[in-house]
């Protein structure tokens, strides 16, 4: 299907779109600088459900992307075929889509300030230094040569506990983050790719989420 153009006049929401990060790359501006990008196949995806107020109590549209194999859906995913789902709220309760409708690269613009949200690469189980940044025992004297990376006494006399929220060794990474005011630098619309300046969440293959302003 051909993307679906958002516009005031026909779709009063946000713009969006999901996609899988590529990669880092770089370009040149109009001064021969060089600018860093991080490259996104972005769509196209597909509205899979429409929410109503009069039917689910608010308005919604849900989208699709990267289709699956039928061998490889599962019962819980009520017959949509499609590895990501994601919903999101509508401005207003009139929405000129329909389930089956196409959303590719088309719907942003260069020069689009974004909101791009991912996961983060994880790190598994870290000690305090790198997971909040400890310098360590700066002296190896005395005893001490064994516990340059520990995180020294955690306890407290009253109330006698460790109090919540201390920094401690424990799992890094895999955390959903979004980079806001990013801008969108370059539009292949034959390849369904966006360039965006500068780094977004995850690593090569992650899932991301391209979120513009409200367009009403």
């Amino acid at each position: 299907m051909p993307g679906f153009q958002l516009s005031k006049e026909n779709y009063p929401i946000m713009k969006f779109i999901l996609g899988k990060k590529i990669g880092m790359s770089q370009i040149f501006d109009e001064k021969g600088r060089v600018v860093p990008v991080t490259l996104v196949e972005a769509g196209p995806c597909k509205v899979a459900q429409i929410k109503t107020k009069e039917k689910d109590s608010y308005s919604a549209v849900q989208l699709a992307f990267q289709e699956l194999k039928a061998k490889k859906v599962k019962k819980t995913q009520n017959g949509k075929p499609f590895r990501y789902l994601k919903e999101y709220r509508l401005v207003n309760e009139d929405c000129a889509l329909n389930t089956g409708d196409s959303i590719d690269v088309s719907v942003f613009e260069v020069g689009d300030i974004v909101k791009v949200a991912g996961l983060t690469k994880g790190k598994g189980f870290q000690g305090a230094v790198k997971r909040h940044g400890f310098a360590g025992r700066a002296s190896a004297t005395h005893g001490q040569k064994h516990e340059l990376r520990t995180i020294g006494s955690v306890g407290c006399s009253n109330p006698d506990h460790v109090i919540k929220g201390k920094k401690m060794p424990g799992r890094m990474g895999f955390e959903r983050v979004t980079v806001r005011n990013a801008k969108i630098v370059k539009i292949d619309k034959d390849k369904n790719i966006i360039a965006i300046r500068g780094a977004v969440p995850g690593g090569k293959g992650t899932f991301v989420e391209i979120k513009g302003k409200k367009t009403a």
